[in-house]
């Protein structure tokens, strides 16, 4: 999952991006709202969590803005205004769903979640393919009732590659899906990453390449 944190306090900001990395997210932080609208005209995001409060563009009018543009992410307002009254206005702008500061991190994640099985093409919380177990809300994998011990970016390629259910997925895509905005898209991280994951997930091998294309996860052949 892919999450953009609009958020004006910078030591909030990196607590939660540092919070939702730990599980496996790809985060980028945006200070106000213009940065915000920059961040979502170049990269697409699973969802928004955002500040209402915020300088320059107020998180209403971001709000307002990516319902008239038809964006596809989803948006969780997490804002200290937590009267009923607010969180209705909230709702009315567009948001998807709202959590008052101070808040339980890992409300934020359930939530979070919550809101990624919601999305235009919905995503089940459990994925079960080739003989692969992936629980995104335990954040555990399972190759034949074996744990694997996976690093949060090969959890995160590995759950992106279960959700395209057998279809192919470039190394750009997995670069925008399972990095920030700071990866260097030259980098070998990704190729480095699915040797390492396929090397835990053991043979036969189920992560496929397709050269000059990308990869998929299929039965062994």
């Amino acid at each position: 999952m892919r999450v953009l944190v609009v958020e004006d306090e910078p030591y909030l900001a990196e607590a939660v991006a540092a919070g939702l990395r730990r599980e496996s997210m790809a985060v980028d932080l945006a200070l106000d709202g213009e940065a915000a609208l920059e961040r979502l005209a170049v990269h697409t995001y699973d969802v928004v969590v955002l500040d209402r409060d915020l300088p320059g563009k107020h998180g209403d009018d971001v709000c307002r803005q990516l319902q008239k543009e038809a964006h596809e992410c989803r948006i969780l307002m997490l804002t200290a205004a937590g009267s009923l009254r607010d969180k209705l206005t909230g709702f009315e702008v567009g948001a998807d769903d709202y959590l008052a500061k101070p808040f339980d991190f890992p409300e934020l994640v359930a939530r979070l979640r919550a809101l990624q099985r919601r999305a235009v093409t919905p995503t089940a919380p459990v994925l079960e393919r080739a003989g692969l177990r992936v629980d995104a809300i335990r954040h555990e994998a399972y190759r034949d009732d074996r744990l694997l011990r996976l690093t949060r970016k090969e959890f995160a390629v590995l759950e992106i590659l279960m959700r395209a259910e057998g279809g192919v997925i470039s190394a750009e895509q997995l670069l925008e899906r399972a990095w920030d905005e700071h990866a260097d898209p030259f980098t070998n991280a990704v190729r480095i990453t699915v040797s390492t994951l396929r090397r835990k997930l053991g043979e036969p091998q189920l992560v496929h390449t397709v050269t000059g294309v990308g990869y998929y996860l299929a039965e062994p052949r």
